[in-house]
């Protein structure tokens, strides 16, 4: 019986050499802006082209088992079924029309997974064939028919496929096929389960969360006010309020919004906060150099500190380096820091250093700051340097300091003897250049001169007072204050302060006037400028 002509199985007419696979009609070409345009004109590799079309090779399909075994005898056996056949003459195509006509003229034989091997062939034709014929429009037409027909039957890749497949040929995006399958992808795409509800959080719940926040290193006051506005006062917790506090410090934000309701928080707490809390909570205070205005912040702290002061020691000393940087240091717990009882009981502790090196300072500040004060002081043996090397942030970030241009700067201008860099001065405080200038105004060598002014200063007669005047030029980098650029931070203020009342001349440097300067020659006269409205002199008429 003989078979139909272009059903699986039939012998293919062999085309002669040149001619083309297109049937009887019109022939179709692709629209310009279709990717089976681009990739019939390039001169592509088939390599290349299988990339583009993003699909991975495709496994033939599975005969299974049978008397002959998984393969066919060399020679002879049976013919494959007609589904398995289509498949081969699929893979055997040789150029697009033949491919496609295979597929429009056996409709009731493609299967789904004919349609991957379909593509993958006619990867091959496009990157084997330079000038491919023209694909019949009628072929086209029964092919997109026969897709959307079988396409429910078709698996969640098959769909892709057939999506890539129509795009390369050019099919409108918003055409039938384009739409059909588009919407049996989404069909077949799992449901997605509704966003769960975000938990309602209260005051105190969402200042927290807002403290976890990624988007606080932009915007982070608006963050923490609006989160502290929505809160009442009992939703407000120890834990909240020191991770509020400490963020306000480690970032340097001096928001007084904020600030003040750390302290009303204090003051309406005082009864339930033992002193290691009230140190964390009083930190951004002193480093942000922030007096608040609540009236009873520091009454409060001064009843905290008579109540705690001998229950943890290191907490105590803590709140009062606070308070020291905001020049509000209650009398009555200086006397009991500085009382023999508790200098014997910290240096038996851990932290005895730490603790001594701020009972140091505290001490300083005592001499320099609270002439009034007649209580106990530290005792001489137990002082210790303050800061004996240079502070953390320094040392951090000091690859963005500008102290190495200011000493070349200085070097060129003055000479490597008329300035010493990095000189710490008693009591311990450290100098970014220190000069030594005669009472006329001349910059002397300064390893011939005493570069420290005595300490206590006013322990020392005026009269036995060396009359050259020590000038230090103090770096203000961009770290030195806090976020808004205008206000020191605490411990920067503290050691101007005490370098301004022991005699030291203070020349500032801010990091504005510096990041302006263009070069080291910008740069020495910007120097120059600044000694010289100090009426100060150097070189040949300097002396």
């Amino acid at each position: 019986m003989r078979r139909p002509r272009g059903e699986p199985g039939s012998r293919a007419p062999r085309p002669t050499e040149g001619a083309t696979c297109a049937g009887p009609g019109e022939s179709w070409s692709p629209a310009p802006n279709s990717m089976l345009r681009v990739l019939l004109s390039a001169q592509a590799s088939s390599a290349r082209l299988s990339g583009l079309l993003l699909l991975p090779p495709v496994q033939p399909c599975c005969l299974g088992p049978n008397k002959w075994g998984d393969h066919r005898p060399p020679g002879g056996g049976p013919r494959a079924g007609p589904v398995q056949g289509l498949q081969r003459l699929l893979e055997q195509a040789r150029s697009p029309g033949e491919l496609l006509r295979w597929l429009g003229q056996n409709p009731t034989k493609v299967r789904a997974h004919h349609y991957p091997v379909a593509l993958r062939r006619l990867s091959q034709l496009l990157g084997s064939l330079p000038r491919p014929p023209p694909v019949e429009q009628a072929t086209l037409q029964d092919l997109s028919q026969l897709i959307i027909r079988n396409c429910p039957s078709f698996d969640i890749h098959t769909i892709h496929v057939c999506l890539h497949l129509a795009a390369l040929l050019g099919f409108p995006s918003d055409g039938p096929l384009i739409c059909t399958l588009e919407q049996e992808r989404r069909f077949r795409l799992p449901p997605k389960p509704p966003p769960p509800l975000p938990p309602v959080l209260r005051g105190g719940q969402r200042l927290e969360a807002a403290l976890s926040c990624p988007r606080f290193q932009r915007r982070p006051q608006q963050h923490l006010i609006r989160s502290l506005a929505g809160a009442r006062p009992e939703e407000l917790t120890p834990h909240v309020m020191v991770l509020l506090a400490q963020h306000l410090a480690r970032h340097r934000l001096r928001e007084p919004q904020l600030l003040e309701a750390i302290a009303h928080f204090l003051v309406v707490q005082e009864a339930q906060l033992n002193s290691k809390v009230v140190q964390k909570l009083v930190l951004p205070f002193g480093r942000l150099n922030y007096v608040p205005l609540e009236q009873q912040f520091m009454p409060c702290l001064e009843r905290i500190l008579a109540r705690e002061a001998g229950v943890a020691p290191l907490a105590t000393v803590n709140i009062l380096m606070s308070l020291c940087q905001l020049r509000c240091l209650p009398f009555r717990a200086l006397h009991f820091v500085f009382s023999p009882g508790f200098i014997n009981h910290v240096s038996g502790t851990p932290h005895a250093l730490i603790v001594r090196r701020y009972l140091s300072l505290l001490d300083t500040a005592v001499e320099l700051e609270l002439p009034g004060y007649q209580g106990a002081r530290l005792p001489r043996r137990q002082q210790v340097p303050i800061f004996p090397q240079p502070l953390i942030t320094d040392r951090a970030r000091c690859k963005y300091s500008h102290k190495d241009i200011v000493a070349e700067g200085l070097r060129q201008l003055l000479g490597e003897e008329k300035y010493r860099q990095d000189l710490t001065v008693p009591p311990g405080y450290s100098t970014d250049f220190l000069l030594c200038v005669s009472s006329c105004g001349a910059v002397l060598p300064v390893r011939a001169q005493d570069p420290f002014l005595p300490y206590p200063p006013r322990s020392c007669p005026r009269a036995t007072r060396d009359p050259a005047q020590r000038v230090v030029l103090m770096l203000r980098e961009r770290w030195h204050f806090c976020r808004d650029g205008r206000v020191l931070l605490g411990s920067r203020a503290l050691r101007e302060r005490h370098l301004g009342l022991m005699g030291y001349q203070l020349l500032p440097l801010p990091f504005e006037e510096l990041e302006s300067q263009r070069g080291l020659p910008q740069l020495k006269g910007y120097l120059r400028q600044k000694l010289q409205a100090l009426g100060l002199r150097w070189g040949p008429e300097g002396g």
